[in-house]
């Protein structure tokens, strides 16, 4: 009895070893990857980076540039599933942008920008390639070059003085005036005539409220690009519903304004009286007569294209003058002086003329200088687009790695006491040649940081701006 005992107890010693020996190698299997994948990773210098799970609130490029102050101009951060570096500075931005322009030029995939922008047909979101070099020199030729821009000269002076009347009947009525409202309809009237060749006022506040949603869904955080396996969250919180009724609305909107500028087209045929002359030609005449002569640049433009290329003024001919012009407004009524110095030489260059036109900004070195230093201070896209580099890269001493996306903090670069002397004021005068900056060329830095929002990078710039 006591040998059965003893074998008992020795066959449930190896009972449990065979029951535990499936579980050992399963945790042994992973230690091996891990310690593989880490080891590894410890053969990478990696820019630093701050605890996993960092707090950064709802105005995110404050939060960055918190960290940024504390783990430098380089910083890895983990969204989900993805490598983020964000940058906040001039000289690792300008690398970026122009060193390594072409590992950086693409855009992540994001699925918000997939059903809103036409499945990446828009400028801004398109992979680099043929595709995106056409659209961009079609955007150019048709909208930006300076010919064009010249001949949108009467729209823009006919818009301004709709303002500044709407300003002088609220002066003469003692009210107050909601420059935010006011700015907000010029830009978006200045954008409509220029691109669709009316304002579509009877639509307009539904248009512009049309707008805002489609502006901020592109910004809207979507936890499926950072975890796929948590993608279904957008249809349980309605981000999923709400950009398919947005698209569906725009898209709806945008087939009405290419049906109207064709039947034009065709009225115009009929009655022989010919097309409006290359001047009078708004963004979708123009678009539209690229498809009647396809050899141009070589390929077909599709309707579809044309949509998400207005898709693309839109975004970057509204929201971004009209935050620019708040800002700027602020800051001069916080500061008189400034205010004073501004109108004495509206006052001089206006001394024959009733009014400003265009010819005259030439003169006006202070008031770009206020602009340039509202730019500095207020960029309207606080953090450019990120990209995504397509390859591995050393930036700045740090190995980067493929499939890692780069967000250039713009707001944390115009305040940054190694570039700027006293960064969080408001001076204009450093714009005026007046001014030094001891640690950084200003020339160096000032044509960085404005090549970077006015579009100056090499491969890559803003259609906005220009």
């Amino acid at each position: 009895m006591v040998r059965d005992s003893s074998f008992l107890q020795l066959l449930g010693q190896y009972e449990i070893f065979f029951i535990s020996y499936p579980l050992f190698f399963s945790l042994l299997a992973i230690f091996v990857v891990v310690f593989i994948l880490t080891t590894n990773k410890r053969k990478l210098l990696l820019p630093p980076s701050p605890p996993k799970l960092p707090i950064i609130g709802r105005y995110p490029h404050r939060s960055l540039k918190s960290l940024a102050q504390r783990f430098g101009p380089l910083m890895s951060l983990r969204f989900g599933n993805v490598p983020v570096l964000v940058v906040s500075s001039a000289d690792a931005a300008s690398e970026i942008k122009k060193t390594h322009d072409l590992t950086f030029i693409n855009r992540p995939k994001r699925r918000i920008y997939q059903k809103l922008l036409y499945n990446y047909k828009d400028v801004g979101s398109a992979p680099y390639g043929e595709y995106w070099r056409q659209m961009k020199s079609i955007c150019i030729l048709n909208l930006l070059s300076n010919k064009r821009v010249q001949s949108y000269r009467g729209v823009r002076e006919e818009e301004t003085a709709l303002a500044m009347e709407k300003i002088e009947k609220c002066s003469s009525l003692c009210s107050p005036v909601n420059l935010s409202e006011l700015f907000s309809a010029t830009t978006n009237n200045v954008t409509c005539k220029i691109s669709l060749g009316r304002k579509y006022s009877e639509d307009t506040n539904k248009f512009r409220k049309l707008l805002s949603e489609f502006t901020e869904l592109l910004g809207a955080p979507d936890v499926g690009d950072y975890l796929p396996w948590l993608a279904w969250l957008s249809h349980v919180n309605g981000l999923h519903g709400k950009a398919k009724k947005v698209a569906k609305e725009l898209d709806e909107f945008l087939d009405g304004v290419i049906k109207e500028h064709m039947n034009r087209h065709e009225k115009h045929v009929n009655d022989h009286a010919g097309i409006q002359g290359e001047d009078q030609k708004d963004f979708v005449d123009a678009l539209l007569d690229q498809i009647q002569r396809e050899n141009t640049v070589g390929f077909p433009l599709e309707k579809i294209s044309i949509k998400a290329l207005i898709l693309d003024i839109f975004v970057a001919g509204t929201h971004t003058t009209y935050a620019v012009l708040e800002w700027a407004m602020t800051e001069i009524l916080r500061h008189p002086k400034i205010m004073k110095k501004l109108q004495n030489e509206v006052r001089n260059v206006s001394a024959e003329n009733s009014s400003i036109s265009e010819d005259d900004l030439d003169n006006m070195h202070y008031l770009k200088a206020v602009i340039k230093e509202t730019l500095r201070l207020y960029p309207p896209i606080p953090l450019l687009l990120p990209t995504i580099s397509t390859k591995d890269v050393k930036l700045k001493g740090y190995d980067i790695i493929k499939g890692t996306r780069v967000i250039i903090n713009a707001w944390a670069i115009g305040r940054d006491p190694a570039s700027w002397e006293n960064p969080e004021e408001f001076l204009p005068v450093r714009r005026t040649g007046s001014w030094t900056i001891p640690k950084i060329s200003k020339d160096n830095i000032s044509s960085w940081f404005h090549s970077a929002l006015e579009g100056g990078f090499v491969r890559e710039s803003c259609l906005q701006s220009q």
